[in-house]
C-alpha cells in the first residue's frame, strides 16, 4: 500500500479545510496532514504519494508559506513520487488568474522526477485563464469556495477518481 501525505499552504482556512476533507475521503490520518507553514521537506520524502494545495492570491501568486517550502522541495528526491496538486482560487474577482499557484507548483516540481496524478477536464469551470492548465487539463483540482462551493463535493469526488485511476493506490 502506497503511503500518501497532504501538504497544504492557507491563509485564511479554505486550503487547510479542503485538505483535510480530501484526507477524510482518502481515509488518510490527521497526522499526515501537514501545513507547510511549519513542514519540512524531509517529511515529504516519505511519502510515496504526495498531494498539495495552496490557495492563490493577489494576481495568481502562491499562498505565502509556499515560497520557502518550495525551494526546498525541489532540492528534495521526489524520483518516482506521485504528486497529485488541489488549490483554492477566486474565479469571480480573479478570473484571469484561477488557482495559478496550482501551475506555479506544476512549473516548479517538474524537473524532480515524480510524475503528476489527477489532471481533470476544464468543462464546467468558469474563468477566464490560468497557468494551471497543461494539455487543456486542469493540472490538479481547482476548487472555488467563493462563488461555486456547491460543486466542491462533486469535483473533489471527480478528481480523488482520476487519482485513483492514475495509479495512486495501485
Amino acid at each position: 500500500m502506497k503511503t500518501t501525505g497532504i501538504f497544504f499552504g492557507s491563509s485564511t482556512g479554505m486550503t487547510e479545510n479542503i485538505a483535510h476533507i480530501v484526507a477524510d475521503k482518502l481515509g488518510i490520518a490527521a497526522s499526515d496532514v501537514h501545513n507547510v507553514a511549519n513542514a519540512s521537506p524531509s517529511e515529504a520524502a516519505r511519502y510515496d504519494v504526495l498531494l498539495l494545495g495552496s490557495s492563490t492570491w493577489g494576481s495568481g501568486d502562491l499562498q505565502d508559506d509556499w515560497y520557502d517550502f518550495l525551494q526546498e522541495l525541489k532540492k528534495t528526491d521526489l524520483a518516482g513520487k506521485l504528486v497529485g496538486l488541489f488549490g483554492c482560487g477566486d474565479s469571480a474577482s480573479f478570473g484571469d488568474t484561477f488557482c495559478n499557484a496550482l501551475g506555479t507548483i506544476y512549473q516548479e516540481l517538474q524537473q524532480t522526477g515524480c510524475r503528476f496524478i489527477g489532471a481533470i477536464p476544464t468543462d464546467g469551470y468558469s474563468f477566464d485563464d490560468s497557468t494551471a492548465i497543461v494539455e487543456g487539463q486542469f493540472v490538479g483540482c481547482p476548487l472555488d469556495e467563493m462563488n461555486e462551493d456547491d460543486q466542491t463535493e462533486a469535483r473533489l469526488d471527480a478528481w480523488i477518481a482520476q487519482l485513483r485511476a492514475d495509479g495512486m493506490e495501485g
